[in-house]
This record gives structure tokens, sequence and C-alpha cells, in this order.
């Protein structure tokens, strides 16, 4: 016997932020994990662009790749997981990981894209600083 999957319990259970955005690239769907890693409300997500939590420097980019992927309908980041700085309400830098889905009307049009992401902060500043330790117990080797 098969269940149905409740989407909204799921999405509103999960650790990770879920964010749908529209052709456009407007936000449609934000859980409350999201809320949790970057400290905007619902309310104060839903109708606005992904430049909410994409850093100013990399807006172009992000637009670029974002529209050649509404124009194409492919993206080459379906099944790698993406690791890219963000940035919270607070303007509190993030570095995150996600991966992404093309969302298609039931006519296959392509309406938007689905993002599943974790706050790595902490683990990035720790990796950060071994590989600064292992630099210097290296260059304190070659010394020797």
């Amino acid at each position: 016997m098969t269940t149905a999957i409740d989407f909204a319990q799921l999405a509103n259970v999960i650790g990770d932020a879920i964010v749908i955005s529209d052709a456009a690239g407007d936000i449609t769907f934000w859980n409350p994990a999201a809320t949790r890693m970057f400290g905007y409300t619902e309310g104060e997500a839903m109708g606005r662009t992904l430049d909410l939590i994409i850093p100013e420097r990399l807006r172009g980019r992000h637009w670029e790749g974002y529209h050649k992927t509404m124009a194409s309908g492919e993206t080459r980041y379906g099944n790698d997981v993406l690791r890219v700085p963000a940035v919270d309400k607070a303007g509190r830098s993030l570095s995150i990981a996600f991966t992404v889905a093309l969302l298609h009307s039931p006519e296959g049009a392509l309406t938007g894209i689905v993002a599943v992401i974790r706050d790595e902060t902490a683990r990035f500043q720790e990796e950060r600083g071994l590989r600064k330790r292992l630099a210097e117990l290296e260059a304190q080797a070659q010394q020797s």
C-alpha cells in the first residue's frame, strides 16, 4: 500500500531550507528552515527575488545562469551539490550547500526551480582553520 506524501508537512519539518522560485526568480515557497537559516519570515521572503540571499558581488553571475536555465530548460547542477556564499537578513555571510531541481507545469513548461539548502558555515570555517594550520605545520617542517 502506498501512502500519499503530505508535501506541506514534509517541508515544514525538514531541517534543510526549501526555497522555490518562479521563472522570473521570485520566491514562491519558503519553509521554516529557510526562516531559521536566513532570518526572513515567509511573509518577508514571498514575492521577493533571490537577491534576498545572494551576496551582491555574485548576483550578476547568478542571474546569468538562472536566465540561461529558464531559457534552455536545462541545468548542469541537477545532481551536483553546489557550495556558494550566501547572506542572511542581518548581513552575515553564510556558506551554503544546495541541490536544485527544475519544476514543470502539467503541460511540460518550465515554471521554476526548487533549491534544498543546508548551512555549512561552521564546517567551512573548520575546514579553513584546518587548512591554515596544515600550511603552518608544512612551513615549519620545511624550515627544520
